[in-house]
């Protein structure tokens, strides 16, 4: 949630106004798309990352405002809790040799930010979830210093109406309860953003739902919370459950959460927003000055502030964006199912694999989406974040119908790779880039291991050697971030 936003009461007609607002933004933009307003195509993309900062042992630090005053670019900025911050990285054309400009950005950039951060006693560490972390790391009191911080708490916590509870079960089992959404920070994520026109929106939108599960099954990396070991890829459920904003009698009803993986496939870029208006109520009820109806009959182009403010705050995993730039507004989808880390190297092989399967799928004759059952699509997606690698998924027969099971690892290498290089292709990317991170992919699903099972495996041998599980984790994360600062992606790690 990017928005500044000051922390304040609300009055019980801010809804009825905000809910007002809310119907003239989506008026305004249906107008927008009809009226053909938007940006042009560019074949742009964009990165954000997030981060933890941990000390020399691998536990959490809590001092991100130190950090980043250090860093003092405007490209690192504050996450949820004070051992997180996030690393933007500028859009850019999806051609050339683009993914190993963009691997050298973040090499550089990562790198001036690990040594501003070691000079007050931190370190970063690029993981989907900080094994190190505890129960009493992830309270109220370490929430980042910012309004908008303190209003999203106080405004979930409001509308929930009691604690929130953490259940997962895993490997292992968790149960632990909290007073504020704090445990939301232990998730730090990828996010790849791609600009589309709406005639291509609905495509995309869908093709990235149906990759979902693939794209978590390959790149897991977040097996532990609070010293248990869970689902390879805990970090979804984990932050589906504490943002959740209803108590058990509206779960059991149906109603849907803020981390939301969606119900059906769409057919236009208003579907989403309009979706998000009809099923969620207001969070956040601010409201602006601006009429967007007025502004387009003048000929200018509305923000849509409270349309965009809201929807900032249902947590699709694959969410639409508008925005205006430059007096153009443009259409994004943003991809956020994707664990931060292990590597750049790993960062950047899962961004091609995302963009260049997206870009075949959106365009194929016979889309997946008209033979994946979308129940289907989310099923699969549960599967990958529960069994990583392991997952066993179903997918549409390569020829006539009906869906098939097959490992994870199987249909990534033998079906969409070949398909991801398609589409990486169609965007333009040099072969040599196309082929170099791929086959990081490729490597991963012929061994059979990502980030989550290096972290298990190497956490699984420190407890033979006798190790607590306090220090096998703490020893395992020193040992992952020395093979993240070497650069080598994680198939290629050892594990003894």
């Amino acid at each position: 949630m990017g928005e500044k936003v000051v922390a304040n009461g609300f009055e019980l007609a801010d809804r009825r106004h905000y809910r007002r607002k809310l119907q003239q933004c989506l008026l305004g933009l249906e107008r927008l798309l009809e009226e053909k307003r938007f940006d042009r195509p560019r074949n742009l993309m964009g990165l954000e990352i997030e981060l933890n900062l941990a000390d020399s042992d691998g536990m959490p630090r809590m001092m991100n405002e130190e950090v980043l005053e250090r860093i003092a670019s405007s490209d690192f900025q504050t996450e949820l809790a004070q051992f997180n911050i996030e690393v933007n990285i500028a859009p850019h054309r999806l051609s050339g040799r683009v993914l190993d400009r963009l691997a050298e950005e973040l090499r550089i950039g990562l790198g001036y930010a690990d040594r501003m951060a070691r000079d007050v006693g931190a370190h970063i560490v690029m993981v989907g979830i900080l094994p190190t972390l505890e129960a009493q790391d992830l309270v109220s009191a370490n929430l980042s210093r910012a309004d908008r911080y303190t209003l999203l708490n106080d405004r979930i916590l409001a509308m929930r109406g009691e604690d929130i509870t953490i259940d997962i079960q895993g490997v292992e089992h968790l149960l632990y309860t909290s007073a504020s959404i704090a445990p939301e920070a232990a998730c730090t994520s990828t996010q790849m953003h791609l600009q589309v026109t709406p005639g291509r929106f609905a495509a995309v939108w869908n093709a990235a739902q149906a990759v979902s599960g693939p794209q978590v099954a390959v790149g897991a990396n977040s097996p532990f919370l609070f010293g248990r070991e869970l689902w390879r890829e805990t970090r979804p459920l984990l932050f589906q459950q504490a943002t959740d904003t209803r108590p058990e009698e509206l779960r059991t009803q149906g109603v849907r959460p803020l981390t939301w993986f969606g119900e059906r496939w769409i057919d236009s870029a208003a579907d989403l927003f309009a979706e998000n208006v009809r099923y969620f109520p207001s969070l956040l009820p601010i409201c602006d000055d601006e009429d967007p109806l007025r502004v387009l009959d003048d000929g200018g182009v509305p923000s849509l502030r409270e349309l965009t403010l809201h929807n900032g705050t249902i947590y699709r995993w694959n969410r639409p964006v508008y925005q205006v730039v430059d007096g153009v507004p443009h259409l994004r989808v943003e991809n956020r199912v994707m664990p931060a880390g292990p590597t750049v190297a790993d960062v950047i092989a899962n961004t091609a694999f995302y963009y260049g399967l997206v870009r075949t799928l959106a365009e194929a004759p016979r889309p997946v989406w008209h033979r994946l059952p979308f129940a289907a699509a989310a099923a699969n997606f549960d599967a990958a974040c529960r069994d990583g690698i392991g997952a066993v998924l179903r997918w549409p027969r390569p020829r006539g119908n009906g869906l098939v099971e097959v490992a994870a690892a199987d249909l990534v290498r033998d079906e969409l790779l070949p398909l991801a290089a398609a589409g990486l292709d169609a965007w333009g990317i040099e072969a040599v880039d196309r082929d170099h991170y791929l086959g990081i992919i490729e490597e991963r699903c012929r061994r059979r291991t990502n980030g989550a099972e290096w972290q298990a495996e190497v956490f699984h041998r420190m407890l033979d050697r006798g190790l607590d599980r306090p220090a096998a984790l703490a020893a395992m994360t020193r040992t992952y971030r020395e093979h993240m600062l070497a650069g080598d992606p994680v198939h290629a790690w050892p594990v003894a």
